[in-house]
């Protein structure tokens, strides 16, 4: 059996050949394989209305399922177009076969705006053929990143190495380390694709029914990933002490950075996954339906062309009351860069602004949905579901502030990870850059703009929030460039995601592109990434001393 296992995997993996010929021959092994399957399962018996119509055989199933996926996602052409032909020759023997459900990779942008794979410059597209051939999937996460080619390729070369080169931990850890850090934040989408890839790494699949299950060193990161996801500034070295000196389970240093990279990189994707409403992958649960269609029987030639799709209607308001939105926007950035030329503040008035911007991102609120909490299938995998974000310093709890020239990225946190776990600081800082110096030079509609003042405005907003400060930054510029709908939604795609809601997403900067909204996104990604990892690095660092 486990030979044939990975025979079959072998053939799939084929598909991600650069070699057309070696696709054509994998492609020609799964047609055989399923057509033989399918035709000795038989037709199946009219579908009554409420069953779920789907051929008995879960193996069959899930074999169609991927390949309804490889006919949209597949980056090469000719394996799209045999997965369709596939599909239609099942559909002929009388056997239904899937549909996908939503439309497209996000629920916050149309599916018309977000790249097709097949209509992708060559940049993008050798980018997702790459991606493709290591996962054998090109994810929506990808896909929504293809906006921003340059940042998804360095995104891609750092999670690849986090994933799957040669580091202190094993390969099995690290993905679990993603599942224990996405359900933090209830984020179904990255724990079920990382319980595909656990499994397929060799992982235990015991320790899925839940942490208590997982080894008593993996166990001992509950309390780690906790504050870092929610309240990073509580962190001491006496956390990592506990690590490191825990008898028969302690970890190395090595490995510590290394599960601290992961937990934040994981913290931080999901933050981006809810930010901006990905949709899950069309071959995992959620993602596609063996029930027909209730208007029109659904035939394959709508995979090609996208039909059988909820109609994305426009607002019909449109822009009447928010005409002007990017201008006042450039004009405040043309004030505030004359009021820079004129007067420079004292370094006491910088300090009572950050203090200022600080208590007052506290009264941002964030949307609170019904204290809706997470399914047993998520909660298992962490322990503590009540513990979540508390506004910096609230009620008298005094934490003070972490002041960025006593620790920074540049100065320290990157020597540290690149002397521990060689390589990676150098892809994280490239990471970094990326998404603070990202532009095109445009806002909306307007080309030759200078954006750096607004990046940077988010940038430390988020680091604000987090209590990190910049003494050279006057923090009254945010509330100048950031309206209070764009903070709620990025407080609660920063500090609690799930609770992100597709209302939000189109509240802020409703003039902007989608693509301009994408880059916020990984601006706060990126921001939260490093905001956690200073906070880790700066306890690491002084348990060392």
């Amino acid at each position: 059996m486990e030979a044939q296992d990975q025979d079959s995997a072998g053939r799939w993996v084929g598909l991600g050949s650069r070699d057309a010929s070696s696709r054509i021959e994998a492609m020609e092994h799964i047609r055989q394989d399923v057509l033989s399957k399918v035709k000795a399962i038989g037709p199946l018996p009219p579908v009554s209305p409420g069953a779920s119509g789907s051929p008995p055989n879960s193996d069959v199933n899930d074999t169609l399922a991927h390949l309804l996926m490889l006919s949209k996602r597949c980056p090469f052409e000719d394996v799209r177009d045999q997965c369709i032909l596939v599909l239609q020759a099942v559909q002929d023997l009388g056997v239904r076969i899937p549909r996908p459900l939503g439309n497209g990779p996000s629920r916050f942008i149309p599916e018309k705006e977000i790249l097709q794979v097949s209509k992708v410059d060559t940049r993008t597209q050798t980018i997702f053929e790459d991606a493709f051939a290591v996962l054998r999937r090109l994810d929506n996460i990808s896909l929504v990143m293809g906006f921003h080619p340059q940042y998804l390729e360095s995104f891609l070369r750092t999670q690849h190495y986090l994933l799957q080169m040669d580091g202190p931990l094993s390969l099995h850890y690290r993905h679990y380390i993603g599942i224990m850090a996405a359900a933090r934040h209830q984020c179904s989408y990255l724990v079920n694709l990382h319980v595909n890839d656990f499994l397929q790494v060799g992982g235990d699949p015991k320790w899925l029914n839940g942490l208590d299950e997982a080894p008593q060193k993996l166990q001992q990161l509950s309390e780690l990933n906790k504050i870092l996801a929610h309240r990073p500034w509580l962190l001491t070295k006496e956390h990592i002490e506990g690590l490191l000196k825990a008898e028969e389970h302690s970890w190395s240093l090595a490995e510590l950075i290394h599960a601290v990279v992961l937990l934040t990189h994981y913290h931080s994707l999901a933050s981006f996954t809810f930010g901006c409403g990905i949709m899950p992958e069309i071959h995992c649960d959620g993602g596609h339906t063996f029930r027909p269609p209730s208007l029109s029987q659904y035939c394959v030639c709508d995979i090609a062309n996208g039909n059988g799709h909820a109609i994305h209607h426009d607002d019909p308001l449109g822009n009447q009351e928010l005409c002007g939105e990017v201008e006042v926007l450039m004009e405040r950035m043309r004030q505030l860069q004359e009021c820079r030329d004129d007067e420079e503040a004292s370094q006491e008035e910088m300090a009572t602004r950050f203090e200022r911007e600080k208590t007052e991102s506290m009264l941002v609120i964030m949307a609170e949905d019904d204290e809706n909490a997470p399914s047993r299938d998520i909660s298992r995998h962490f322990e503590d579901p009540t513990y979540g974000y508390k506004d910096f310093s609230r009620r008298g709890e005094h934490v003070p502030t972490f002041r960025a020239q006593d620790y920074s990225w540049e100065d320290h946190g990157y020597s540290l990870v690149n002397r521990l776990y060689p390589d990676v600081g150098q892809m994280l800082d490239e990471k970094f850059q990326m998404a603070y110096n990202l532009t095109y030079n445009t806002m909306a509609t307007h080309k030759d703009v200078d954006t750096s003042m607004l990046r940077r405005a988010i940038w430390n907003y988020i680091h604000c929030m987090f209590g990190i400060r910049y003494d050279d930054y006057d923090y009254g510029e945010i509330n100048q460039l950031l309206d209070r709908s764009f903070k709620i939604y990025i407080k609660t795609m920063v500090c609690s995601p799930e609770k992100t809601t597709k209302r939000m997403y189109e509240s802020f900067w409703r003039q902007f592109q989608h693509s301009e909204k994408v880059h916020v996104n990984l601006l706060l990604m990126e921001a939260r990434m490093q905001a956690e990892l200073l906070y880790a690095l700066r306890a690491i660092t002084r348990y060392m001393t």
